[in-house]
């Protein structure tokens, strides 16, 4: 059995049956074609965090019960003339607009709320027809003194106050949240004036935000891959139609992936999206590889239609074997729990076979048709790839023993900033970094309650519709428990109201003022449970969410109300991606001990898995060094990025092993089979590198500091894998000496 298990074996099928083998590519592309225009990103980042755990359940519990503020829209209006009763009653024909958006199932705003009077009677909580500043000042002063939620929608100043509008979940479905967004957009410009200033901000505009910036990227992304790919190529082998045809293949596998990919869960999340630049540059690596050696054995004098086969025997079981670590690396990410990066690992193992498999069936019937139409074996590798080259062979050869024990004794060092990275957390690094829409939510916070809502859920007992008086007081005491902790005047509930039931009003009077839409966010219809709300910044530092939370609980119990279950999608974000972080570091321990292994085994030499160990662990453990020195810290896109760079950097060492191997095969001994395979895989490691640095490197420019931070990543990893292959590799190899004589089956 190869190294690549047999699975070599689909190229020499597709060489054995070749119009059976055209009629596949033909087929499988013209499906994946169709399913193209049905391409879309679910931007809902509720799908990444989907059963994770305890905190996803209690989220999904509370929106089961009462629904969430997560996805409102937030107008933010300002006005140094607000006091003024000719701007107000502007404002207040702004709030009634906003009302009968088709979109809005209802509004919250100083315009939409009123109060109790006598005899049951209702009026607004914004007095109409004032007719002086003095008057609109008292007026607004008094309603923020004496009512919690005004509190939080009217500035201090009297300058702003805050407008929200509760979506329609049905209408902004799918493409329905970009056409609500341009209604509102199209609403406010119209009230815009010298004296007046609205502006618009929220989840859904986040959300589009983002989804924009994804979508940006990987058509930038891709465009630009396949363009340095070509460019790449083209300087390697100096022929124009030598680099379409290392092109072709990558452009396929993209085709291949996306049409699978929807084929699989109709959509693509702002993760599996990364997918189609990943195959890009993964593809584009192993085609650079498999030309180089065909082209090398058609210069040396093999009829180049052999060469194609032979590069198939050669090659392949080596493009197997990363294949399957590949798939170990993503893999190792399924055992995270969350729908998102489950899908994510899901994606990214169908997206490393379906590289693989254009590469072994696709690329050798392209290059048996290009000889057939005529294509000539172009000169010798570009300089740029084979003169860096001796100067590597001179300094492993003087430096072997130093190399090959720095990158021990490095590996070992590395271990301590390995285990001493802290998972961290950033909302807002999900977002583009020039965000109008975050800004605007930072004002918010600056002037009122904040746009970031964290919620208790209090089962109650009596289930009395207007609240029994031992149902109040549970809520009254969730209520000042979770004040204390996050300050006076920032949470809402039903004992919010507690001047106008001073003032001799009933629960019912005061739920009769309130309105039964507004009545549901603080109780629900059967009285057995209740909502108590307390409004965050928008920017809140995960460790500081989390102690929060953690003394918040822990009050609650200790004041016997442990059946009270705070949540929220900052909750649960925080939570949930400590988690998944913690998790999927242990997942890439995992998935690099079974990699050595599978290595150790496809080679049948323990002695192969051990010096494969430090090369391949090293470009992670530098990477991590990086994150530790920077403070960054583990983030979600860290961890994946380390995961998929460790899975694409072992690429270079099965390669190098196999060349190595290879020649001793041949006859040669250990040093010259080392020699020979810096010289004959040396050039190609270079190429790759550079073409999966440089189709990563765009990543880096990302309006996403998420994906930009990926990027930068990756690039690190690959060139530190590039520096472990070409020097501690052979260096490791030549050192060992006497060691490693047995490899490859020949003993001295």
């Amino acid at each position: 059995m190869s190294i690549g298990f047999g699975i070599e074996r689909l190229g020499l099928l597709a060489l054995k049956y070749p119009k059976v083998a055209g009629l596949f590519v033909v087929a499988f592309t013209i499906l994946c074609v169709s399913f193209l225009p049905q391409a879309s990103v679910d931007g809902d980042l509720l799908r990444v965090y989907k059963n994770s755990g305890e905190m996803y359940d209690r989220y999904e519990k509370l929106g089961q019960t009462f629904g969430t503020f997560d996805n409102d829209a937030y107008i933010l209006v300002y006005s140094d003339n607000m006091t003024d009763p000719k701007v107000l009653e502007t404002l207040r024909d702004l709030a009634f607009d906003l009302e009968l958006s088709d979109f809005a199932v209802g509004t919250l705003s100083p315009f939409s709320l009123r109060k109790p009077a006598a005899d049951n009677v209702t009026l607004p909580a914004v007095p109409e027809n004032m007719t002086s500043a003095e008057q609109v000042a008292s007026e607004l002063t008094q309603l923020r003194q004496n009512d919690p939620i005004m509190r939080n929608l009217i500035v201090e100043d009297l300058t702003g106050m805050v407008m929200i509008m509760f979506p329609n979940a049905e209408k902004t479905q799918g493409a329905g949240e970009k056409a609500m967004i341009a209604d509102l957009q199209e609403l406010i410009s119209f009230y815009q004036s010298a004296d007046i200033r609205v502006e618009l901000t929220g989840a859904p505009i986040w959300k589009v935000e983002m989804l924009d910036a994804s979508i940006s990227d990987q058509i930038k992304f891709s465009i630009y891959g396949i363009f340095i790919g070509f460019a790449t190529a083209f300087i390697s082998f100096r022929s124009f139609w030598g680099a379409i045809l290392a092109t072709l293949t990558p452009f396929v596998s993209v085709i291949w992936v996306m049409g699978a990919i929807i084929m699989m869960f109709g959509s693509f999340t702002f993760l599996t999206i990364i997918v189609t630049t990943l195959v890009l540059v993964i593809a584009f690596a192993e085609s650079m590889f498999f030309c180089f050696h065909w082209l090398r054995l058609w210069r040396d004098g093999m009829e180049p239609n052999e060469a194609v086969r032979q590069t198939v025997l050669r090659v392949s079981p080596a493009c197997a074997l990363t294949t399957i670590t590949t798939m170990i690396a993503f893999a190792s990410l399924g055992l995270t729990q969350g729908q998102g990066i489950q899908e994510f690992a899901l994606s990214g193992m169908i997206a490393v076979v379906v590289a693989y498999v254009t590469l072994v069936t696709f690329l050798p019937l392209v290059l048996k048709l290009a000889i057939r139409l005529g294509f000539k074996s172009p000169r010798q590798p570009s300089a740029a790839l084979t003169a860096p080259i001796p100067l590597v062979r001179k300094v492993v050869w003087r430096f072997k023993i130093p190399l090959g024990v720095f990158g021990v004794v490095a590996t070992a060092m590395l271990f301590y900033p390995h285990f001493a990275l802290e998972p961290r957390f950033s909302f807002q690094d999900f977002l583009p970094a020039d965000s109008e829409s975050l800004a605007v939510a930072q004002q918010i916070d600056d002037g009122v309650g904040g746009v970031s809502p964290i919620y208790v859920r209090v089962p109650l007992s009596e289930g009395l519709e207007s609240v029994g008086d031992a149902d109040y007081a549970k809520i009254e005491a969730v209520h000042k428990i979770l004040e204390n902790n996050i300050g006076v005047g920032k949470v809402i509930s039903a004992a919010s109201f507690g001047f106008y039931a001073d003032s001799g009003f009933s629960r019912d009077q005061i739920f009769n003022a309130v309105g039964p839409f507004l009545k549901r966010r603080f109780v629900t219809d059967d009285g057995t449970q209740a909502l108590v709300t307390g409004f965050l910044p928008t920017i809140v530092e995960s460790d500081e969410l989390r102690e929060l939370v953690e003394n918040t609980d822990r009050e609650l119990r200790e004041a016997g109300l442990g059946d009270a279950q705070l949540t929220g999608f900052r909750v649960l974000t925080s939570f949930a991606s400590m988690d998944m972080i913690r998790s999927m570091q242990q997942g890439l321990t995992l998935a690099v001990f079974i990699s050595i292994f599978v290595i150790g085994f496809a080679f049948r030499s323990w002695k192969i898995a051990l010096i494969s160990f430090v090369p391949n662990i090293l470009p992670i453990l530098g990477t991590e060094l990086f994150l530790w020195v920077s403070g960054a810290g583990l983030q979600l896109t860290t961890v994946i990025a380390l995961t998929i760079a460790f899975g694409i950097a072992v690429d270079d060492t099965i390669h190098f092993l196999s060349n190595y191997q290879r020649a001793r095969k041949n006859g040669l001994d250990h040093e010259k089979a080392v020699d020979r395979a810096l010289e004959r895989v040396g050039p190609a490691l270079i190429a790759t590198t550079f073409i999966l640095c440089a189709g990563t490197f765009i990543v880096i420019f990302s309006a996403l500091p998420q994906v930009a931070l990926f990027g930068t990543l990756t690039v690190l990893t690959l060139l530190l894998a590039l520096v472990g292959d070409l020097f501690i590799l052979p260096a490791m190899l030549l050192a060992g000496g006497r060691f490693f004589n047995s490899l490859g089956g020949l003993k001295k």
